[in-house]
């Protein structure tokens, strides 16, 4: 399925929830891992606010992608964040979203004339 680059240059991104092991199977409590390198993946959870709108955001990283000093609250950068549509089938149901991921978090700023 076709992925989408998500601009972030213009952007304001607030950490709301730390990162945190993704779980594959919550029955097994299964580490998910990425389907090429193996590597441990994080979830993250942020606010994304760009031209007046925001949207509340998961966002999945490889675990070595995942910095040092991040505070709840702190502005971040998440760079080569993409979405990706997705859609399956639970228990009969349609079920359909976007899945967002990025290579790293780390501490960052907010844009040059936000709130300006």
């Amino acid at each position: 399925m076709k992925t989408i680059r998500v601009e972030t240059e213009n952007a304001t991104i607030l950490l709301t929830e730390v990162p945190e092991p993704k779980v594959r199977d919550r029955q097994t409590g299964e580490i998910a891992k990425d389907a090429v390198s193996g590597e441990a993946l994080m979830k993250i959870g942020v606010v994304y606010i760009d031209e007046g709108e925001s949207s509340l955001l998961h966002v999945t990283v490889p675990e070595s992608g995942v910095s040092e000093g991040l505070t709840l609250g702190a502005p971040v950068s998440l760079p080569g964040l993409i979405a990706r549509p997705w859609e399956s089938v639970f228990n009969g149901q349609q079920r359909h979203g976007i899945a967002f991921r990025a290579a790293a978090v780390a501490p960052g700023a907010v844009p040059a004339g936000v709130g300006a």
